[in-house]
């Protein structure tokens, strides 16, 4: 990432118009990204794909908010940083540290969404997505049975000790629709049915996957398995702004960050009032301490995401 993106972050601070929906909260984006830069968390830290991902969509969300081309250029430089660091004849790395080898199918979906977002303004980007998600697609997936979790890193097989994930064809199925219904329409097919089969008996007890369905069922919500008895249970908490739920051991009462996500659409298109339920969690989150459930990097770059979303949503709010 180049020097006039990190200058652009901290000379954006005080130009701040109060006139457009959603830039109120932009002074505090900036701010946090120049203090993870001086802190080197990101983008200058370890490569990881999980918090890249969320990154790219930051830096294409800022370019939108701000019009303003180093955001793109930084985004468009991110990938091939990923690339550099992370690639491999067939698919990504989980991360750069050694203890991050093979490769997670909801990484590489949560990335394929981040490539399809920047697609919007590059489209050679989503072409590379589609290119990336019939490349790993095979490996990951077994039809009508599942998506094996965690594969090994040249994607020979399922990495030691993991079998199939519980929502990993639902990030697929979100992701590749909406990267493109057409060229990925064989490999949707195949995630359709998987869901079909596990949705109606679907159980999630931990916060980051509870977060991340509430977040996908929002794209596609007059499909059946987005209105399971389970989204209808999940989705009052939501509303109410509630920000913790239980998880399973050792981490009681984590902080269900992709909660903050949902402010694209309320469910069933009811009203809602998306800026003072993200920034209800403005003091909740400067406390939380990052640690191995909540790293820094994913934790830091997730809100001001969420506070950019929080703002569009409120200007199309009813």
């Amino acid at each position: 990432m180049g020097v006039a993106l990190a200058a652009l972050l901290i000379d954006n601070l005080p130009k701040i118009d109060v006139g457009m929906a959603g830039l109120k909260n932009i002074d505090y984006v900036l701010r946090k990204l120049a203090w993870m830069r001086s802190q080197r968390i990101w983008p200058n830290g370890l490569r990881y794909l999980w918090t890249d991902a969320f990154g790219l969509v930051l830096l294409v969300s800022l370019y939108g908010a701000l019009n303003e081309e180093p955001y793109l250029d930084g985004a468009m430089e991110l990938v091939a940083e990923v690339d550099r660091v992370l690639g491999r004849k067939r698919g990504i790395r989980i991360g750069e540290e050694p203890d991050r080898d093979g490769q997670y199918f909801h990484y590489l979906a949560m990335w394929l969404y981040a490539l399809g977002v920047l697609g919007r303004y590059e489209p050679a980007y989503r072409d590379k997505g589609i290119a990336l998600a019939r490349a790993i697609h095979r490996p990951f997936v077994v039809p009508g049975r599942g998506v094996i979790w965690k594969m090994k890193e040249d994607l020979s097989g399922p990495y030691p000790g993991y079998g199939f994930g519980v929502l990993d064809a639902f990030d697929g199925y979100v992701s590749y629709r909406l990267l493109d219904e057409q060229a990925l329409a064989n490999e949707i097919a195949e995630m359709k049915e998987i869901i079909d089969k596990t949705a109606p008996d679907l159980v999630i007890t931990q916060d980051l996957g509870l977060g991340m369905m509430l977040w996908m069922t929002h794209f596609f919500p007059g499909e059946g398995w987005a209105e399971t008895p389970f989204a209808r249970r999940a989705r009052p908490d939501v509303d109410r702004g509630r920000l913790f739920l239980p998880r399973v051991p050792p981490a009681r009462d984590a902080l269900c960050l992709h909660q903050l996500w949902r402010v694209d659409r309320p469910p069933g298109g009811r009203a809602c009032r998306p800026v003072e339920r993200v920034c209800r969690a403005v003091p909740v989150w400067r406390r939380v301490r990052p640690g191995r459930h909540h790293p820094r990097d994913g934790v830091q770059l997730a809100f001001p995401r969420s506070l950019i979303r929080a703002g569009q949503g409120a200007a199309r709010a009813p």
